[in-house]
């Protein structure tokens, strides 16, 4: 039995408050009234008879009874969470809202079908896709914004959500056509158009420089392009060349037959897409969700890039079948 004054409200507005550090945003978060939210906190306080943070602090932080207090809260609210998302999952077809977060990659091919697909065992669930970029995506779910997450990962440990590796996306050379003249001779003919970058804040971006650099390789810095359409469209009116992925290649269909791709000139290297959810899933939703979007990606986007780039068979590759 609780202490009197330990509520499950009175958890969860201590939860969030050592998140945020603010009052102000922990009604935000909460729906509570910012003086609903402090007396949420009182009421806690004095029930364990110990300050939980430092208030006069800001933004406010935990006190060391209240780090200790925090470790075994955030563990009761998992299970509980845990324990509401098993009962609402027991039936799919009574989700109410599903919130996809999904990089711009999967925009033409991957998106439409698999909303469709999910449609027909999710029959009430309303669905909201969100596009954004990869950090962006990954801030969203960790901050309980979104349900799900498809995007490239980091590399950084996430220990709040549950990874679902989808698949190895290598990253390869894109080149005006006839501009190559052939594989073995990329390299050497580089410098004669400038390198078009993405975006330095993008993540593909920070990922292929990572790999020019472990190289030892240099090329000019001029463009940095926001947008992967515009890129290929650059390469395509011979303005430059540019490194990409078998998925980024295959969504700028339009440019095929004014661009070519080519194995990476300077190292193999490779971005991962997973499938992220919170760890206060129940795992069959975010499994079958994976396990759709992996045949998707099978079907729509590695067999289609095989078929035209048959040398990406060994690399461009599903990293697991989930079943």
């Amino acid at each position: 039995m609780l202490i009197k004054g330990v509520t499950l409200r009175g958890l969860e507005v201590f939860e969030t408050l050592a998140k945020t550090g603010s009052v102000a945003q922990t009604a935000e978060a909460t729906g509570l009234s910012q003086p609903a939210v402090s007396q949420q906190l009182r009421n806690l306080e004095k029930a364990l008879g110990t300050d939980l943070v430092d208030h006069g602090r800001r933004p406010m932080v935990p006190t060391s009874a209240g780090r200790n207090f925090l470790a075994r809260t955030q563990a009761v609210l998992s299970e509980l969470r845990l324990a509401q998302s098993e009962l609402s999952m027991m039936d799919l077809s009574h989700l109410p809202a599903l919130s996809i977060g999904l990089i711009d990659d999967f925009d033409n091919a991957l998106t439409p079908r698999l909303v469709t697909a999910l449609a027909e065992s999710l029959t009430q669930c309303r669905f909201k896709r969100i596009p954004a970029s990869s950090r962006d995506i990954l801030r969203a779910i960790e901050a309980d914004e979104i349900h799900l997450a498809v995007t490239a990962t980091t590399g950084e440990p996430q220990e709040r959500l549950i990874e679902f590796p989808l698949v190895r996306d290598p990253f390869i050379l894109v080149a005006p056509k006839g501009f190559i003249a052939s594989p073995d001779a990329a390299a050497g003919q580089l410098n004669q158009l400038p390198f078009l970058r993405y975006a330095q804040d993008q993540l593909i971006s920070q990922q292929i420089e990572a790999q020019i650099q472990r190289q030892s390789a240099e090329f000019e810095n001029r463009f940095e392009i926001g947008s992967h359409l515009a890129l290929m469209a650059m390469v395509a009116r011979r303005i430059g060349w540019a490194v990409t992925t078998p998925l980024g290649y295959m969504r700028a269909a339009r440019f095929h037959d004014d661009i070519e791709a080519f194995p990476l000139p300077f190292g193999e290297a490779a971005r991962r897409i997973s499938l992220f959810a919170s760890k206060d899933w129940a795992d069959q939703l975010p499994r079958t969700v994976a396990q759709t979007t992996q045949g998707l990606i099978k079907r729509q986007m590695i067999n289609p890039a095989i078929a035209r780039l048959p040398w990406l068979a060994q690399d461009f590759k599903l990293l697991e079948e989930l079943s």
